[in-house]
């Protein structure tokens, strides 16, 4: 199995830490979207990370990887089986890719993506702009959905990793969530990064 794509990106950490959670054994790729890679342009004909080859079998988004990994190893499920987590389990997906990258990329490509990787000087206006205005409803509603120590039900599941997946990249925008404001998010987001599949997808970055 071979995951195309760098790690740098939340939608490709998200197939990477499914994978660790699982132990599936896998060859990482870190290609940037559009790379000029006969196999990745093979697997992604939108030229999207991240992008999968699996003996043969070719694949493209996060989501429909995650549901082919959920489906080929079920051992260690990360999709809940009973309808109503299931349905709460595949929203959070949905609210992850949706809702906060879309967010978070401003600041994101402001503070990290110019400076770091395209030697550019960022727009921190941009960046303050979009934290005050468009980050605090979305933060408030996951403080509002935050029970315990993962959002649906007793065990750790794709919602946690599509929305987890997003504040790494919120950090390397040097944000992190207010404890003061969102104490229940913030615990999460540090519990939930700390685990063992996280910490690896993180530094797969780095290699």
């Amino acid at each position: 199995m071979i995951v195309y794509g760098t790690s740098v990106s939340p939608y490709v950490r998200k197939v990477l830490v499914a994978l660790y959670e699982k132990g599936v054994a896998f060859d990482h790729k870190p290609v940037p979207f559009h790379a000029d890679d006969a196999g990745f342009q093979a697997a992604s004909p939108t030229g999207k990370i991240p992008a999968l080859e699996d003996d043969g079998y070719l694949l493209a988004d996060s989501t429909a990887i995650l549901h082919y990994i959920e489906a080929k190893h079920p051992e260690t499920p990360l999709i809940p089986t009973e309808a109503k987590a299931r349905g709460r389990a595949v929203w959070f997906d949905e609210y992850g890719d949706a809702e906060l990258f879309p967010t978070l990329i401003i600041p994101f490509v402001e503070r990290f993506m110019k400076p770091r990787l395209m030697q550019q000087e960022g727009d921190e206006a941009r960046a303050q702009k979009a934290i005050a205005e468009k980050f605090p409803p979305l933060l408030d509603y996951l403080e509002s959905q935050i029970q315990g120590d993962y959002l649906v039900g007793n065990a750790f599941s794709i919602a946690d990793i599509a929305v987890a997946t997003n504040f790494h990249n919120l950090r390397l925008a040097k944000f992190e969530v207010d404890s003061g404001r969102w104490p229940k998010l913030a615990a999460w987001v540090n519990k939930t990064l700390e685990r063992p599949s996280f910490v690896s997808a993180i530094a797969a970055a780095k290699n």
